[in-house]
C-alpha cells in the first residue's frame, strides 16, 4: 500500500475497534488447551509495509470469540515454470514481523498456526500455485521451497505454534511425494508441532503423503450452487450434504484429524457458486456471504467430521461497501461470533498426534 493507503487502514483498524467496543459486539473469550476445537481465522500478513503492525487485527480476531489464528505468509516466484520461490519487496513480511505476530496472538491467549503459501508474480488467466511446472526440474524447486519453509518451521518452534502447515494447494506437485516426504521429515527436526498439508478442495484423494503428516488440511471451496439456483437457507443446506459425506469419507480413510484450512467467501453476488474467486463479480451480496457462514457452521457444527476450521481471511479494509473476502465490518463478523460460540462437537482424533 502507499502511504496514504497504510493510514486508511491503520484508522479504519482503530474505528473498528471502537465500533466493536461501542456496540458490545465481542465475544466472551474462554481458555483454550491443545486438544480443543479449532475455531479459527487466518490472518494473510499481505500488507506492502514489511514492517506492519497486525496486533489490532489480532485483537479483532480474539474479540470475536476465535480460539486460533492461522498466519498465512507469501513468498513468490517469477510465473509457474520458475524455481526461483523469495519473498517479494512490498508483498512479503519481514521475518521480525512473522515472529512479532506469531508471539502477538500467543499473548492474545490463542493458539497459533503457520502456513507458507507460493504465489506467481507473473501469471495468464488460468495460472496458478496448483499448476506449477518447474522447467529446471523438481529438485531445483523443491530446494527453493526448502529455503522459504524451513525458516518458517524454525519461527512457529520458537514461538509456540501448534501446527505447522507444509504446502498449499500444490496440486501439480503432489504427485512427487519422495520430495514431500523429505520435506516432511527435515521439517519434523525444526518442528515439534502438528504438521498438516493443505490440498484443494477437490485434490485431496491425489495426496499419497497422508501418512507422513499428522493431520489432513484442505480448503473448502465447494461450489453450492449454480448461476440458475437460489440461494437459500434451505438450498445451502442440502448442498452441503455431499461435500460433508466426501469430507467424512476421506477422515475414515486417512484416520487422521482433518482441519479445514480454508473455508472462506467473498461478500459478491457469485459466491455461493465460486467461493475461491473474489475477481469474478461487482455485484455486492453481504447479506449472502452472511448466509453461506451460517450455512457453513450449520453442516459441520453438529458431526465430528473435522478437528476445526480457519476462516478466509481477515485481513482487508472490509466494511459495508468491501467486495473481498475479509468479514471485517460485515454482516458476516457478527454471523462468525455467534459460530464460535456454538458447541462443537470434538472429534475423535483432535488435538496434536504428534
Amino acid at each position: 500500500m502507499r502511504a496514504a493507503a497504510l493510514t486508511a487502514l491503520a484508522f479504519a483498524l482503530l474505528l473498528g475497534s471502537a465500533i466493536g467496543a461501542a456496540r458490545g459486539t465481542s465475544t466472551s473469550w474462554q481458555s483454550v488447551d491443545d486438544r480443543s476445537y479449532v475455531r479459527g481465522v487466518a490472518l494473510g500478513l499481505f500488507a506492502t509495509d514489511p514492517g506492519w503492525d497486525y496486533g489490532p487485527l489480532i485483537e479483532e480476531i480474539r474479540a470475536r470469540g476465535a480460539t486460533d489464528v492461522l498466519v498465512v505468509v507469501n513468498a513468490y516466484q517469477s510465473d509457474r515454470f520458475a524455481s526461483d520461490i523469495a519473498p517479494r519487496p512490498g508483498r512479503s513480511p519481514s521475518e521480525a514481523t512473522v515472529a512479532r505476530t506469531l508471539a502477538q496472538v500467543r499473548r492474545a491467549e490463542m493458539r497459533v498456526a503457520l502456513m507458507p503459501v507460493v504465489r506467481l508474480q507473473r501469471r495468464g488467466s488460468h495460472d496458478w500455485r496448483g499448476v506449477i511446472a518447474p522447467a529446471d526440474g523438481l529438485d531445483a524447486w523443491f530446494e527453493s521451497y526448502r529455503r522459504f519453509v524451513v525458516p518458517l518451521a524454525r519461527l512457529a518452534q520458537n514461538a509456540g505454534a501448534q501446527r505447522f502447515v507444509v504446502g498449499s494447494e500444490l496440486s501439480s506437485l503432489e504427485p512427487y511425494q519422495d520430495h514431500w516426504r523429505a520435506l516432511i521429515s527435515e521439517l519434523r527436526d525444526d518442528f515439534s508441532g502438528a504438521l498438516s498439508y493443505s490440498a484443494n478442495w477437490d485434490h485431496t484423494d491425489a495426496v499419497q503423503f497422508w501418512d507422513a503428516l499428522d493431520e489432513v488440511g484442505l480448503t473448502a471451496y465447494f461450489p453450492l450452487t449454480t448461476p440458475s439456483e437460489p440461494s437459500s437457507t434451505e438450498s445451502l443446506a442440502r448442498a452441503w450434504r455431499a461435500p460433508r459425506a466426501a469430507i467424512d469419507g476421506l477422515q475414515r480413510r486417512i484416520g487422521k484429524p482433518v482441519v479445514i484450512t480454508e473455508i472462506g467467501y467473498p461478500s459478491q453476488g457469485s459466491a455461493a457458486g465460486q467461493p475461491w474467486d473474489d475477481t469474478s463479480s461487482e455485484e455486492l451480496d453481504l447479506r449472502l456471504q452472511q448466509r453461506l457462514y451460517r450455512s457453513f457452521c450449520d453442516a459441520f457444527s453438529q458431526t465430528p467430521s473435522i478437528s476445526g476450521f480457519y476462516v478466509w481471511n481477515w485481513f482487508g479494509f472490509g466494511g459495508p461497501r468491501d467486495l473481498s473476502f475479509t468479514p471485517r465490518g460485515k454482516p458476516a463478523a457478527n454471523e462468525l461470533a455467534k459460530c464460535f460460540e456454538r458447541a462443537w462437537p470434538a472429534s475423535a482424533h483432535a488435538g496434536n498426534p504428534s
